[in-house]
């Protein structure tokens, strides 16, 4: 069997800044702008960094543990959209368990889907 023609991809190109150093319009000085974007506090300040990751992750989870039998849509950067029903998540070894996933193929019973293949899911 022949392999299929790869489909030729498009490159998007950014505007130029508005200043002739090249810089596509994005600020270099750190200083500028970070009290609106970041609050009040120091953006280099650990415990501060660190409390804010540790809140994310605190309602990642607890998104995770409300998901579980909800049905889902996967899109995968192969650009194929599934449905399945949410199962679990293991973040340490990046894979999605769901169950009834309908691929194109036909639906699987259960299977595990690699974070890596995902490009984003809604419930």
């Amino acid at each position: 069997m022949a392999e299929p023609i790869p489909v030729p991809v498009g490159i998007l190109r950014l505007p130029r800044g508005p200043d002739s150093s090249g810089s596509r319009g994005f600020c270099s000085d750190n200083s500028r702008g970070s009290e609106h974007s970041r609050g009040s506090e120091h953006p280099r300040d650990p415990a501060a960094l660190q409390a804010a990751r540790a809140a994310l992750r605190e309602r990642f989870l607890r998104l995770l543990s409300l998901a579980r039998g909800r049905l889902a849509r996967f899109s995968l950067w192969s650009g194929i959209r599934v449905d399945a029903e949410f199962g679990a998540a293991d973040v340490e070894s990046g894979t999605f368990q769901v169950d009834s996933l309908q691929t194109p193929l036909g639906i699987q019973g259960a299977a595990l889907l690699r974070c890596g293949d995902i490009l984003e899911f809604s419930f």
